[in-house]
């Protein structure tokens, strides 16, 4: 990857439905230069995917959780049955494996409360593997997003 590849990256992360000819301008190559600069880049695992960002009150989906799990025991079994739970539930919009005082951090969306109880009688209170959660609602979303600064390559 190289100063080219930054910027293309950089300028991807803030919209990425900008055209090949768009971004040509921004990095300073052509147009094919940039598609095939980009292909590689998807191609290689370097951009995972391209996602559109929602508004959570146009699609009645207001109410956003951040909730701390704690397992009874982090056997593989026991942690791989969690994590493809996770991965196929529709309200976990994200799902990490951590250290600390517990042992996955998600972040859940929810119609309302109610479709948050039912989601944890079903996730959490119905698994014999499940030791404990603590659940936050979010008030304001005042930074979201997934970019991550690629200044090693003095953008």
């Amino acid at each position: 990857m190289d100063r080219f590849d930054a910027l293309l990256l950089e300028a991807l992360q803030h919209n990425s439905r900008q055209t090949a000819e768009t971004l040509s301008t921004k990095v300073g190559l052509s147009a094919d230069a940039c598609r095939k600069r980009l292909a590689r880049l998807r191609k290689s695992g370097i951009i995972q995917a391209e996602v559109a960002q929602l508004d959570p009150l146009r699609v009645n989906r207001p109410l956003l959780l951040i909730v701390e799990v704690t397992l009874h025991n982090e056997r593989k079994q026991e942690l791989d049955h969690f994590k493809q739970q996770m991965q196929t539930a529709p309200e976990v919009m994200q799902c990490y494996y951590v250290t600390g005082n517990s042992d996955f951090v998600l972040m859940i969306s929810a119609r309302d409360m109610a479709e948050y109880e039912d989601f944890t009688r079903r996730h959490f209170f119905d698994q014999d593997n499940v030791l404990r959660f603590h659940t936050s609602v979010v008030m304001d979303r005042v930074k979201q997003g997934f970019s991550m600064p690629i200044a090693e390559f003095e953008i």
